[in-house]
């Protein structure tokens, strides 16, 4: 299995019709100081994960998972769960354990137990998304419990709550791949499974689908919208800013493309790029600044 070895520039947007894409502990959608609605990375993140497990059956070490007793796992626990327990003690055999996981090579991370602490720097790296959708329009509702109230002062009430949702949203995230991050171990650990490009196939799929796949009571009305996949040619070492603040969707419905051409389009960026692929639904007609040497596919 071939190594994958290009970086990767790109995006993922994310739309929510009357949903929760991204609550915070009050269950609001979450808001920056100055109003904007954002994400955090996790929540992608998660979807990612998520769809790894469910739908591609894949290995996924840092996921919630539960003992016999329904209660989630600890670290030592979870790791005792997938590999051989008795191998926790070799800081060196862990980390080969931990790579054979699609998203510890992906995204990394930190493994602090009593044996070994490692610390790794994955090779997607992914941003909190803001929305890029001119309204910002949050509101409340109320809903009620089937089950009375088990307080004393209120024993024969049902019980009410409150659930608040996003009236529309377009969220879009920035993410980098970069697989050098993870070929410092390879020094010491020949052996090591590094990015392949079959989880770089993987890893797309998910970025498409992930959101859409994952249904739940909240995020019933979130799915993927739109996907762009900048990949550069073997060796280029060029860097590109955040696609964020580059793409806009209107109030009229265009997803607004303009600000990102400009820049993909310029001599040094076509020089340096092996391919340029944009997964979407939307209509051709409802684009506006799509880029000539881009691919657009389905999602």
């Amino acid at each position: 299995m071939s190594n994958f070895k290009n970086r990767v520039f790109g995006c993922v947007m994310v739309k929510a019709l009357n949903a929760s894409y991204n609550a915070d502990f009050s269950q609001q959608p979450r808001r920056l100081p100055n109003g904007t609605v954002y994400a955090t990375d996790k929540v992608l993140k998660y979807s990612i994960r998520n769809y790894f497990k469910q739908a591609l059956g894949e290995r996924v070490f840092y996921f919630s998972s539960h003992n016999k007793d329904f209660q989630p796992r600890n670290l030592d626990e979870t790791y005792a769960y997938h590999f051989d327990a008795k191998t926790a003690k070799d800081k060196k055999k862990v980390l080969e354990n931990l790579f054979t996981c699609l998203d510890v090579r992906l995204f990394g991370g930190t493994y602090a137990s009593k044996n070994a602490n490692l610390s790794i720097h994955g090779s997607c790296q992914i941003t909190p998304a803001l929305n890029r959708f001119p309204e910002q329009m949050i509101y409340s509702e109320q809903i009620m419990s089937p089950f009375r109230n088990s307080s004393k002062s209120d024993s024969m009430q049902t019980t009410l709550g409150t659930q608040s949702r996003l009236q529309e949203g377009h969220y879009v995230h920035h993410f980098s791949l970069n697989p050098k991050n993870i070929e410092s171990f390879k020094e010491q650990l020949p052996n090591l499974q590094l990015l392949s490009q079959e989880d770089v196939r993987k890893l797309k799929e998910a970025l498409r689908r992930g959101v859409t796949y994952y249904d739940s009571a909240s995020k019933i009305g979130c799915e993927n919208e739109l996907m762009i996949w900048l990949e550069l040619k073997e060796g280029e070492q060029m860097v590109l800013p955040s696609f964020v603040e580059l793409i806009e969707m209107t109030e009229d419905k265009v997803l607004d493309l303009s600000a990102l051409s400009r820049i993909l389009q310029r001599p040094d960026v076509l020089a340096a790029t092996e391919k340029l692929e944009i997964y979407t639904n939307i209509p051709k007609e409802s684009i506006k600044g799509l880029m000539e040497h881009a691919q657009l596919l389905a999602l």
